[in-house]
């Protein structure tokens, strides 16, 4: 409010209820205000107090769900941890096994390989052996022949 309108308010009071009457009129204004001022204050520490208790009863909860769901969270997280390891330890176990087959597979192989590079080893000095025996025969035959057909144009008459 301008000083202009408080003005025009002083002066329609006077002209309303007169210059006796304003002293009057000023502590009854007064009182008034501090009743107000009073009840207001006393709802405000009301409202503040029934506020405490609901903003306590809030935090109570908040805390306990927020426990609960650390909890549970922790829970979980154990729960994740445990089945974590068994998939480890059954990962692993599975992979030492095939490590194992495959292991097994490759000396049975290596040994196999090895029985048939014997067995062609063995089978090529046979067929050596064979080839040289016939080679030795058909040496001897050749010879045997050379013999007698040489025996053979000795005894030939002369003509």
């Amino acid at each position: 409010m301008s000083g202009q309108e408080i003005f025009v308010i002083i002066v329609v009071v006077l002209l309303l209820f007169g210059a006796d009457k304003l002293p009057q009129l000023a502590r009854g204004f007064a009182k008034g205000m501090r009743d107000f001022r009073k009840a207001t204050d006393d709802i405000k520490k009301e409202f503040e107090e029934s506020t405490s208790e609901l903003r306590k009863d809030l935090n109570d909860v908040t805390n306990t769900i927020k426990n609960e769901v650390t909890e549970m969270s922790e829970n979980i997280q154990r729960d994740v941890n445990e089945v974590s390891e068994n998939i480890q330890k059954d990962v692993d176990e599975i992979s030492e096994n095939i490590q194992k087959d495959v292991n097994e597979v490759s000396e049975n192989i290596q040994k196999d390989v090895n029985e048939v590079s014997e067995n062609i080893k063995r089978d090529i000095d046979d067929y050596s052996e064979n080839i040289e025996n016939d080679v030795n025969e058909v040496k001897d035959n050749i010879q045997k022949d050379i013999n007698d057909v040489s025996d053979d144009y000795r005894n030939e008459p002369n003509d």
